[in-house]
């Protein structure tokens, strides 16, 4: 069995699942696959009991204390952000652990203390969807990526909010192991193994939950069973019984964004989720989701996530069965 020391680093007002969501994989892939393990201690600048932005407390060990060197070092996010990036000490030893580290991750705003350290300039990265702007303009050395639940840029990995520190975490046992060792850790914590790294975080289907306008909610609940018939504006229009000047402005002033921008949105989200789970034709896969021909699915793809379907499936997919129709 290969030993993987993971440290795990925490400050007053952590998120706790920014925490707690990577140690319980890495915890359960020690335990149910043969060929891993990853002893992980949770630390933080001066140790002792840490107080989560939730209230919880959990143990942690000095951060000074910790030797080198690991293999992953893993920094979580939390409430006081500002404290945390201007804290020296914390700073000091985060670069300390990434110099000998084999790889260096952050989950939610753990990427502004790596930032603040140092650590992304010239890199690309994420962190959580409402952060991304502010992270940009702090650090504009640092190429943000928005859209993603994980990003990995060379030995440095970064994720999204919150669960998305459980994919990224999954995204590391398959890194090292293979997506079977990932795959029956993610079945013994019930969730799901491959939400991809270039998958939008904010999506658009939750998009479809925050919309205030019923008509436009009810719309947006029901595309996606729908992504083969007529979606232009016209036709969306009409379902709602509005001008199109009206629907169009009414969608904006919902989700800041255009009807088409939006169909598309769903159409690639949907195409994605059967090219990762199913070995269904590309050409069927464009036509069930709406792009009519690959070409033009291929588009997308590349436009929206610099990739192809092919390649797509190549990184992300796995064994599974066909789809009929």
């Amino acid at each position: 069995m290969t030993q993987r020391r993971v440290v795990i680093v925490a400050f007053p007002t952590a998120q706790v699942l920014d925490v707690t969501g990577p140690l319980e994989v890495f915890s359960t892939a020690s335990r149910s696959w043969p060929a891993a393990g990853y002893p992980t201690e949770v630390v933080s600048p001066v140790g002792g009991p840490v107080r989560a932005s939730s209230g919880l407390e959990f143990a942690t060990t000095p951060l000074a204390g910790v030797p080198g060197p690991l293999d992953t070092l893993v920094v979580a996010g939390g409430r006081d952000l500002a404290a945390a990036c201007a804290d020296e000490h914390l700073l000091h030893h985060v670069r300390r652990l990434a110099a000998d580290a084999r790889r260096v991750t952050s989950v939610c705003s753990g990427a502004f203390v790596l930032a603040a350290a140092g650590l992304l300039d010239g890199r690309r990265a994420t962190t959580h969807w409402a952060e991304c702007r502010l992270l940009e303009r702090a650090h504009p050395e640092v190429t943000v990526e928005p859209d993603a639940i994980y990003v990995r840029d060379g030995n440095t990995w970064t994720s999204a909010g919150v669960t998305a520190g459980i994919d990224l975490a999954l995204a590391l046992v398959a890194d090292d192991h293979g997506q079977q060792a990932a795959a029956v850790t993610a079945r013994q914590l019930v969730v799901y193994l491959r939400r991809s790294g270039g998958q939008t975080q904010y999506s658009a289907l939750l998009a479809a939950q925050a919309a205030d306008s019923e008509p436009i909610r009810d719309l947006l609940a029901w595309l996606p069973d729908h992504l083969a018939e007529d979606l232009t504006v016209p036709a969306l229009a009409a379902r709602l019984h509005l001008s199109e000047r009206q629907f169009s402005r009414l969608f904006r002033a919902e989700l800041d964004t255009t009807p088409a921008d939006h169909v598309e949105a769903v159409r690639l989200a949907a195409a994605c989720r059967l090219l990762e789970t199913t070995s269904a034709a590309i050409e069927q896969i464009a036509r069930r989701c709406g792009f009519g021909a690959p070409e033009t699915m291929n588009r997308a793809f590349r436009r929206r996530l610099g990739t192809t379907p092919g390649e797509h499936r190549r990184h992300f997919g796995g064994p599974a069965a066909p789809v009929q129709g």
